[in-house]
């Protein structure tokens, strides 16, 4: 009798076991997790980096106090800007830690890889980092969404917007690869489409270039109005500090207009070396009493400092990527291509962007600034750096889906 007894109670103690622990899974279901697979230590750092990792948290405390009712674990890694490295994160993350959505993935390479093993695995990569228009061309996924910035981007506002604000003679200071040749190919075709022309290139070699002397020369000689600046990191940075040792921009000379610029490169060469200069950003930290407030709440996080697009892009992404999770039916969030339907289903809108839509391509659409760096003395308050040039209305300032060849475009 005594065993039976002891058999009936320790049956009952497991079922109640049971309908607690069922009880528990359903009061408190298993959070939805969100990698950030960043460049922690290399030359993307401060463009990205720890910034993009306190945008995404202060997404999530945004939907939070907004009444977003889901739970939410963030990790994340430095993949070192290798690709490789970038594969084996995200595979463990999906396969071994439970990792549901990928963000950020500073560099073409990185954001083309990882949104690969998404697709495979069924889980969500939302791209702020990279630039290739492959993410919403050729090697477009329904499991992606790019946020934030493109080259045709950028290519179309530092270009066709420049001339129409009177710069139309263009010479260009190339980096001898790849991304130098279409940076410089894009931005051209923009320019001679709205009327402008090209009246002379120089390709410097890359990497190891530390004196731009004879290439700033022959572009003063061409007299031309801009010179685009067809490079990055410490190529761009030198370039625009021996550019201004040059005079090339002092009384009415050369407009210096950055192909691949963040706010963040300005705060570090200065006001001194950059005033004049333009470039183009999807998110501006002055813009309006949004993307002020918005950046009232980061600026604590990121030692006082201002977000530019690409952390303005990990931030938009993850908070829309919450509304629409919290809003999808319980057994499609665990399918990525379900909940990237979802945010495309859904207009999008947030303190970083404002109001905007993800096509069927996977292209967040937003306008673009042309930004002018203020003279020293124009400058009131901290961070006071840029003024705005012209604005690309969204619906004009991403490449036409129909020319990026999109296989889930039906055409």
């Amino acid at each position: 009798m005594t065993t039976n007894l002891h058999r009936r109670s320790l049956m009952a103690g497991s079922a109640a076991l049971a309908a607690s622990l069922a009880y528990g899974a359903q009061a408190q279901p298993r959070p939805y997790r969100i990698g950030v697979l960043t460049d922690l230590s290399g030359p993307f750092r401060d463009d990205s980096g720890p910034g993009s990792v306190a945008a995404v948290r202060q997404a999530v405390e945004d939907f939070t106090t907004a009444g977003g009712n889901l739970p939410v674990q963030i990790v994340q890694a430095d993949h070192q800007n290798k690709p490789d490295v970038a594969l084996s994160i995200a595979r463990q993350w999906f396969d071994r830690d439970g990792v549901d959505a990928v963000l950020d993935c500073v560099g073409s390479a990185v954001a083309l890889a990882v949104s690969g093993v998404a697709r495979e695995k069924d889980k969500v990569c939302i791209v702020a980092g990279a630039g290739t228009v492959d993410l919403t061309g050729s090697q477009c996924s329904p499991n992606t969404v790019h946020y934030a910035y493109d080259t045709w981007m950028l290519a179309r506002s530092n270009g066709g917007a420049t001339v129409g604000t009177g710069g139309d003679a263009w010479f260009f200071v190339t980096a001898d690869y790849a991304f130098g040749h279409a940076l410089q190919r894009d931005t051209a075709r923009f320019v001679e489409a709205a009327g402008g022309r090209v009246l002379g290139a120089v390709r410097h070699p890359f990497p190891g270039t530390t004196d731009f002397s004879s290439y700033l020369i022959a572009a003063q000689a061409s007299r031309a109005k801009v010179l685009g600046i067809a490079n990055a990191g410490a190529d761009l940075s030198n370039t625009i500090k021996q550019a201004a040792e040059f005079g090339l921009t002092r009384s009415g000379g050369m407009r210096l207009v950055g192909l691949v610029m963040a706010l963040s490169n300005v705060h570090a060469l200065g006001l001194a070396a950059t005033q004049g200069l333009q470039f183009t950003e999807t998110f501006y930290w002055d813009l309006n009493e949004r993307t002020r407030a918005l950046s009232a709440r980061l600026a604590p996080k990121i030692n006082g400092g201002r977000m530019n697009m690409l952390q303005a892009g990990s931030y938009g992404g993850a908070l829309h990527l919450l509304k629409a999770v919290a809003s999808a039916a319980p057994g499609d969030r665990a399918s990525g291509r379900a909940v990237v339907d979802r945010m495309k289903a859904m207009p999008t809108d947030d303190d970083a962007f404002g109001p905007g839509s993800i096509r069927p391509d996977g292209r967040k659409l937003h306008p673009a600034y042309l930004l002018e760096v203020k003279a020293p003395a124009e400058s009131r308050y901290p961070w006071d750096y840029c003024k705005l040039v012209a604005t690309t209305p969204a619906d004009q300032a991403f490449r036409p889906m129909a020319e990026g060849g999109c296989p889930l475009v039906a055409t």
